[in-house]
């Protein structure tokens, strides 16, 4: 699966440059003009990465980065103008991940994604190998889910959303989100499939522990653990 990435820029030249280049290098790329469309993307989307300007119309970058960082850890990247040593170290408190001044070399760009995508895959390689909530143990490598210690027998369209679920469990993730992410497909509003899938993983769960509630549906938005 092509690796994604948000770019946040409002300046369409260097978008369409940074887009033609990092596809060429076999990413898949969103770019977003303003702050709220930014926005609005990284809570619709599942990204591997984000490549985010300071300077934007409606929300600044920082203000994106703040919000970013209340529900997802991915590598963030932030393309800016300024110069300043005290800017870099507000911005990486923050969390940005990295921080490259304009103008900059494409190549330069190419292996700084490489690298935080990179050293990100490692960290998750540590971090989630087991995943855990509530009394649910999710083993990635075996791809092994047990609950109140009962083995789950699940379909793997099932463990990818549940794993999505164990991965963020304070997101928020649209029907749109998990559907696109686990399916590959664009979602159509009528398509009854993912409320399907999601209704069996409650079933499941059930069984293993009747007392306990685990996804929660936010009407108007989506799911989330409870």
């Amino acid at each position: 699966m092509q690796q994604r990435i948000s770019i946040i820029e409002d300046d369409l030249e260097i978008c369409n440059l940074l887009k033609e280049f990092l596809k060429e290098s076999g990413y898949e790329i969103k770019i977003s003009n303003t702050g709220i469309d930014g926005m609005r993307e990284l809570r619709t989307l599942t990204y591997d990465l984000v490549i985010l300007d300071l300077m934007l119309p409606y929300k600044s970058g920082d203000e994106i980065l703040r919000e970013l960082r209340s529900f997802s850890n991915i590598p963030v990247i932030v393309l800016s103008a300024k110069d300043m040593v005290h800017t870099k170290v507000d911005l990486l408190r923050l969390g940005a991940d990295d921080y490259v001044t304009k103008p900059f070399d494409l190549n330069e760009i190419l292996a700084r994604v490489e690298s935080n995508l990179r050293r990100c895959s490692s960290d998750s390689n540590i971090k989630k190998s087991i995943l855990t909530y509530k009394d649910i143990i999710l083993y990635e490598e075996e791809k092994k889910v047990i609950v109140n210690g009962n083995t789950l027998v699940l379909t793997s369209k099932e463990y990818g959303i549940l794993f999505l679920l164990l991965s963020h469990p304070q997101k928020v993730f649209s029907k749109a989100n998990l559907f696109e992410s686990i399916w590959n497909e664009e979602y159509f509003s009528e398509d009854n499939t993912l409320n399907v899938h999601i209704s069996n993983i409650r079933n499941k769960l059930k069984s293993a522990n009747p007392n306990e509630e685990y996804i929660e549906t936010i009407w108007g938005m989506g799911y989330k653990l409870k």
